[in-house]
């Protein structure tokens, strides 16, 4: 059996949002544009999509806001338009940034800009990380929260000095805000606080919301309208982005004031993973409804202790496992979403004594 097959036959899952059939996610958007009278837009142009983006904006107490078919080509396009604008080629990022991590190095082969790690890559920036670099810089570009760490956040006060720092300076601030929804949940503060002081913020229309796809890339109106000119250049000017602007918004109210809740679920959670030391867990407590528990085992045994706990059982521990720094070890990223939300107490515990018990088995 498919282990997608298999995660639906399970009753107990960990990771995420319950995954829809497409059939089922498309019978759900259809019903949803009924109710709501959605047309499609052309080329970026319809009130759908207008009054969305002008949504998200709103949210983030920006100018405007604009759709753009990923979050990739949305960084790099507002990084570059920032280097450019101010004649210096140098962004900062932290070791662990999206762009090192998972772009295939796009900013220094298509040229967009230069950049440059900075920081410690197993703890958050704090400001005296921008302020030991000597370089002048054009661009900062910081994650909130860093998903590579499970989930950190810097300090609210370190954040707030990163801010200052830039905006002294003349740097533009970039957040990487793939996860912005839930880093507000985090701090306790609103999605405008936040992202003030922030020059341009990347929003994921899926990650965290359960969408399709696509991203919105959030600033003054000057910069998101040259920003959307090069999403077109760079062929990302589809000529429907309601597909993915229905998904998101049929969903986005509902999860955005689910955040405070998938945190909850996501300290008891950590409070009920104390009983089974053999997992450890990274942050120490959490920060965002997000961990990252590492296991002693090499990602094929635990691979297979996810499939005997998913046949035997009915219980989905993980998606993807990595291998560990340290050998024969191997850890996962565990996102609490509306299946460990909705899931019983009992169920939860259960399934974790299941789990530390195969860990612990030869």
């Amino acid at each position: 059996m498919s282990d997608s097959a298999l995660l639906r036959q399970c009753h107990t899952v960990f990771p995420g949002h319950r995954a829809r059939a497409p059939a089922e996610l498309f019978a759900a958007m259809a019903a949803w544009c009924e109710a709501n009278g959605v047309e499609h837009d052309v080329y970026g142009s319809g009130a759908l999509l207008q009054a969305f983006e002008a949504r998200i904006a709103q949210l983030l107490g920006k100018e405007a806001a604009v759709f753009c078919i990923s979050g990739t080509m949305a960084q790099v396009t507002a990084l570059r338009l920032a280097c450019e604008d101010r004649a210096r080629a140098l962004a900062a990022l932290h070791p662990t940034s999206h762009i090192f991590v998972h772009e295939r190095s796009n900013y220094q082969l298509l040229g967009h800009f230069k950049a440059l790690q900075a920081g410690e890559r197993h703890r958050p920036w704090t400001v005296a990380d921008l302020a030991a670099i000597p370089d002048r810089l054009g661009a900062v570009g910081l994650e909130l929260p860093l998903r590579e760490i499970g989930g950190q956040l810097s300090s609210w006060d370190e954040l707030e000095a990163i801010k200052a720092h830039c905006r002294a300076r003349g740097v533009h601030l970039h957040m990487d805000g793939a996860r912005l929804w839930e880093a507000a949940a985090g701090y306790g503060r609103s999605l405008h606080e936040v992202a003030a002081g922030f020059d341009s913020v990347y929003v994921s229309l899926y990650k965290g919301i359960g969408g399709l796809g696509g991203a919105m890339l959030a600033g003054s109106g000057d910069f998101v309208a040259r920003a959307a000119e090069w999403f077109r250049r760079q062929g990302g000017n589809v000529i429907h982005r309601s597909p993915y602007v229905v998904a998101a918004a049929m969903e986005f109210e509902a999860r955005l004031a689910a955040m405070p809740d998938y945190l909850d679920r996501t300290r008891f959670l950590y409070g009920e993973l104390a009983a089974h030391p053999i997992i450890r867990v990274n942050p120490a407590a959490p920060q965002v409804n997000m961990l990252h528990l590492h296991v002693p085992v090499p990602p094929e045994r635990a691979l297979a202790i996810r499939r005997e706990l998913a046949e035997r059982h009915g219980i989905w521990m993980f998606n993807r496992v990595a291998g560990g720094v340290l050998p024969g070890t191997s850890y996962f990223e565990l996102y609490v979403g509306d299946n460990l939300l909705h899931a019983q107490d009992e169920h939860v515990r259960t399934a974790l004594a299941l789990f530390a018990d195969a860990l612990g088995s030869v």
